[in-house]
């Protein structure tokens, strides 16, 4: 009986400054009609909240308050997950990047891609749709592709003819000119880039190479890490 006056009185007091607002708007606080009813609201709905735990554990005070608690640091932690959401992906990224030698760390229009444990910077990219992992080399004139990579990418093997001369590093050797439809690494995508196809048994990974790079705004090396910027 006595909890229930209580409650009755709480929606009196609820009920009561309701008709406050609606008559005498945002003179109250200062605060808009929009704002302030929504404040009573919330205000409203929290005083029921309480209210409906305290009828629950009337008879364990200190368990309520406890769960109260646990509730107002899960919710926190959820506001301030949302609120960071985007920094939390950056700094998962880079992690994973450090972890995965080769994938690339998103920051806007820039990848970040961190040097493998032998020395080269391993990329991996898309190549028409396909994950082909290759290596920068940025002494190489043109993206080039094993055989295989190439096959994966959906060039038909029986179309690949290897008709241009190129210097590798075991010597003069031949090559199929080839033009990719695109080619992404991380959030950076070109189009139409040109790129050869080495012969089977000749290449072991396949190589980053100028024809990709020189369409960025930008690349550089610091240290252990290998920055490029998309153009705009």
């Amino acid at each position: 009986m006595r909890g229930s006056l209580k409650m009755l009185l709480l929606l009196g007091a609820v009920g009561a400054l309701i008709v406050l607002v609606a008559r005498h708007g945002g003179e109250v606080t200062g605060l808009g009609d929009r704002d302030l009813a929504s404040l009573v609201y919330n205000v409203g709905f929290l005083a029921l909240v309480g209210g409906a735990v305290l009828r629950i554990f009337r008879d364990r005070l200190g368990e309520a308050i406890q769960a109260v608690l646990l509730w107002a640091v899960v919710a926190l932690a959820l506001i301030v997950a949302y609120t960071y959401r985007f920094d939390l992906k950056d700094a998962g990224d880079r992690v994973m990047a450090e972890l995965m030698p080769g994938r690339a760390s998103a920051r806007g229009q820039t990848v970040e891609i961190a040097r493998a444990g032998a020395g080269d910077f391993q990329v991996a990219t898309e190549v028409n749709g396909a994950r082909v992992p290759m290596v920068l080399d940025t002494g190489a004139s043109s993206v080039m592709l094993t055989r295989d990579a190439a096959i994966a990418a959906g060039l038909p093997a029986e179309m690949i003819k290897y008709t241009v001369n190129v210097e590798t590093a075991n010597g003069r050797a031949q090559a199929a000119a080839v033009t990719l439809d695109r080619i992404a690494v991380g959030g950076i995508v070109e189009r139409s880039v040109p790129a050869l196809i080495a012969q089977p048994g000749q290449l072991k990974t396949s190589l980053l190479g100028m024809s990709f790079l020189s369409r960025l705004q930008g690349w550089e090396v610091r240290g252990d890490k290998v920055m490029m910027r998309a153009a705009p």
